[in-house]
């Protein structure tokens, strides 16, 4: 069964998000995946902020202001797909609005490849 959107054709919205919750077992598997310790991963990939011990760093991006550390902002993808947290494995469930959106923008634009930054889910 297909999904009603495509990750592999989204700027990355959801990476953008401000916290990306990182469990312990996530971070076993980032240091499994840089061949580094546990600790080292934390130092890496992770901070304490908005009341939480884990979550993703950010960095610069020109899209969305702030990004996952982890996300490459030339090709638009995760570096650490198959290790990703599992919060990323579970986004976006059965839909994904920003998809939704941005899908309508490019058949309204007619530009396959417009990426919006204006569009904010509804709480």
């Amino acid at each position: 069964m297909s999904t009603p959107y495509d990750c592999e054709r989204c700027p990355g919205y959801c990476c953008s998000y401000p916290v990306i919750v990182v469990t312990k077992r996530d971070v076993e598997r980032i240091a499994r995946h840089f061949g580094i310790t546990p600790d080292e991963a934390m130092r890496k990939c992770c901070r304490k902020a908005h009341g939480y011990k884990r979550i993703m760093k950010r960095k610069d991006d020109e899209h969305f202001g702030r990004i996952c550390a982890m996300f490459d902002t030339d090709e638009r993808n995760c570096t650490i797909y198959k290790a990703r947290p599992a919060t990323c494995r579970d986004y976006p469930g059965d839909r994904c609005g920003y998809w939704d959106f941005l899908a309508f923008e490019r058949d309204g634009q007619e530009d396959e490849d417009y990426i919006s930054t204006t569009w904010h889910a509804e709480d």
